[in-house]
């Protein structure tokens, strides 16, 4: 079994995509972590990550991704962001 099979039969919660294009890429630092935000084609939903360091560029590229849904406040608007919990370069 594959670790993504692993992951979505025991947390029911995650989606999986498979080779989607990233359209926007920005990393930017927080404290001591690097946050990734990822813009997909065909989807006006922020997906969120944090690393340690900086990550390749991923702007054009396809990518598969393992995400589950939130909600999060800013400035007193509740915004719909996808926390990704495993990305790789399709």
């Amino acid at each position: 079994m594959t670790v993504v099979k692993k992951l979505l039969k025991n947390h029911r919660e995650l989606t999986h995509s498979d080779n989607v294009k990233v359209i926007s890429h920005v990393q930017r630092e927080v404290r001591e972590w690097v946050l990734n935000t990822l813009m997909i084609e065909g989807c006006e939903v922020p997906f969120k990550y944090k690393r340690k360091k900086k990550y390749k560029d991923l702007n054009g590229r396809r990518v598969n991704l393992t995400y589950y849904h939130s909600m999060e406040d800013v400035a007193g608007i509740n915004l719909e962001v996808m926390n990704v919990i495993r990305i790789k370069i399709a």
